[in-house]
């Protein structure tokens, strides 16, 4: 009987050590996983960053170039309207 109780004893220490090893490999490839999560939302972020910078230029330099044409109009002397 004493036997059988040790084996026991063991077998669910043996489970529960099992059991830590596996929940330290979760957490360090959970670790992982939102280290590659954060950096795809990095290259994501600066990607609409660019992206919203070069059309915000593009947008300026069109109203400029607008601007530009109005006033040569107005100053035309040649051609008067």
């Amino acid at each position: 009987m004493k036997k059988l109780f040790s084996q026991c004893v063991f077998a669910l220490f043996l489970a529960g050590s099992l059991s830590a090893v596996a929940a330290a490999q979760t957490a360090g490839q959970d670790m992982k996983n939102a280290g590659q999560d954060t950096a795809n939302a990095t290259k994501k972020t600066a990607h609409k960053v660019k992206r919203g910078t070069k059309k915000g230029v593009h947008k300026v330099a069109h109203g400029t170039k607008k601007g530009a044409n109005k006033v040569e109009q107005k100053t035309d002397t040649d051609n008067p309207k």
